[in-house]
């Protein structure tokens, strides 16, 4: 099926962040939309708002009429969705055109110059510093987000002029190896989806068969000291980056204090003196060494990258500030790797040195906590002060005996709490004058109660 010829496409999990990205990009082209997703969302509803047609009931009568031609629709799915879904399998049963999101990405930005930006963990911040320093550059690009850049309220860049495309590269499902990079990054390939990949170790050549599929005229930036070995073909360029420890792209002259940071940008043949940080954490100075390295490759002016690094405001639920007062601070962020959850804390602690952290976590998947339940533990332990939610499972059944108890009894530090979710605003509420710096953490639901627990410390003398 040409996808620049069908009329109508049909979502099926319709409210994942890259299922979003993709759904705009069809209304942008005057294609009829709708879908089905698990949950209601402020996403679905501003989703509806821009013309798709959404439901939240597995309902085959619930489908449009628009959208029951084999040859004029095209069904998107995520794997989140189970094999059981009773739309999805209408679908395959009536002769429809059926692709994962990923294949569909990969099919949309082929014809582009594809900037895709892989990792276990940073690769939305990246992503998004990347696509904002090109698009306010005289340079321009197109970008598929995972995450809603708060400078453009989207997760979707679309432009007249440039070939150029940001991709955030998710290796969930190998989603990532249906792409053609013209250049690439590697964030991190600490182990996760254990799930999907069964070893520690299929899980890193996944990384390294997408290294294979860069472009002959591009190249690969890789995070320093990451256990990969790039599989490039011949005339790929390979280069390395870090926050600090050296690197053909890393940082020199990092200032920390006051809320800000400030650091010399050093690159072969470049040097970027001074550039402030628009989401001031430390983990950020790694994202910005690989993002500003690929906007340089790609003819981003040094005056056209400072002015960018110090507007960015970030993604949503990522180190995303919700109070910032002389008293309280909340940030929430959506962390929910071992890896990643330290650096997380990690950063909020040296931002905030010598105040009390605490930190709110809900562990995402059962597999992943069985899996990696000591990490967890020992991430969770760099807090001062520690409430535990119970696991969200999102597409998964309960696994006998993988509760958050298993990371619970191991964390070591004594200030620490085990509750279900909905307890967690009572215990705010009693607890709210004794908190100083609040870290909420995970990548279930828990960002829905960032607003009540928002309004509970903000009423704080």
């Amino acid at each position: 099926m040409n996808i620049a010829t069908i009329t109508a496409v049909y979502f099926v999990g319709a409210g994942g962040i890259g299922m979003s990205a993709l759904i705009r990009y069809f209304l942008s082209k005057g294609k009829q939309v709708a879908g089905y997703d698990k949950t209601p969302s402020d996403l679905t509803a501003q989703l509806n708002r821009e013309g798709a047609v959404i439901h939240y009931e597995d309902n085959i009568s619930l489908i449009p009429n628009a959208f029951k031609d084999p040859a004029q629709t095209l069904v998107v799915y995520t794997p989140a969705v189970p094999e059981s879904h009773t739309e999805l399998t209408y679908f395959r049963q009536n002769g429809f055109e059926i692709m994962k999101r990923a294949r569909v990405l990969g099919e949309i930005t082929n014809c582009s110059r594809g900037l895709c930006v892989a990792g276990t963990h940073g690769k939305t911040t990246t992503s998004s510093m990347l696509a904002h320093l090109l698009k306010q550059s005289h340079v321009d690009c197109n970008a598929f987000l995972g995450g809603i850049l708060k400078n453009y309220d989207s997760n979707l860049m679309l432009s007249d002029k440039s070939d150029l495309t940001v991709i955030e590269a998710d290796e969930f499902d190998r989603s990532f190896h249906w792409l053609t990079p013209y250049m690439a990054v590697i964030t991190a390939a600490d182990p996760d989806h254990l799930d999907i990949y069964g070893t520690a170790e299929a899980y890193r050549e996944s990384f390294e068969h997408f290294t294979s599929l860069i472009r002959p005229d591009g190249c690969l930036i890789m995070k320093k000291g990451i256990n990969v070995t790039p599989r490039l073909k011949e005339g790929v360029k390979l280069y390395t980056y870090s926050a600090a420890d050296g690197g053909d792209f890393h940082a020199e002259h990092i200032l920390i204090g006051n809320g800000e940071i400030f650091f010399d940008f050093v690159g072969p043949d470049i040097r970027i003196d001074n550039i402030q940080l628009g989401v001031p954490v430390k983990v950020n100075i790694e994202n910005g060494v690989a993002a500003i390295a690929l906007a340089w490759l790609n003819g981003v002016t040094p005056e056209e990258i400072k002015a960018g690094m110090a507007s960015f405001a970030g993604p949503k639920r990522r180190f995303d500030f919700h109070l910032k007062k002389a008293n309280i601070v909340l940030i929430d962020d959506y962390a929910h790797h071992p890896a990643e959850l330290a650096a997380s804390i990690q950063s909020v602690k040296e931002l905030y040195a010598g105040r009390k952290v605490t930190g709110i976590f809900q562990p995402h998947l059962y597999t992943r906590t069985r899996d990696f339940a000591p990490d967890f533990a020992a991430s969770l332990s760099l807090l001062d002060e520690l409430i535990l939610l119970d696991i969200y499972p999102a597409r998964e059944e309960p696994i006998p005996g993988v509760t958050s108890e298993i990371i619970f009894d191991a964390v070591t530090i004594p200030a620490k709490k085990l509750i279900r979710k909905s307890e967690l605003l009572d215990l705010v509420e009693k607890e709210a004058d004794t908190f100083e710096v609040v870290l909420m953490v995970g990548a279930g639901d828990i960002d829905r109660l960032i607003e009540p627990v928002k309004q509970i410390l903000d009423k704080r003398s």
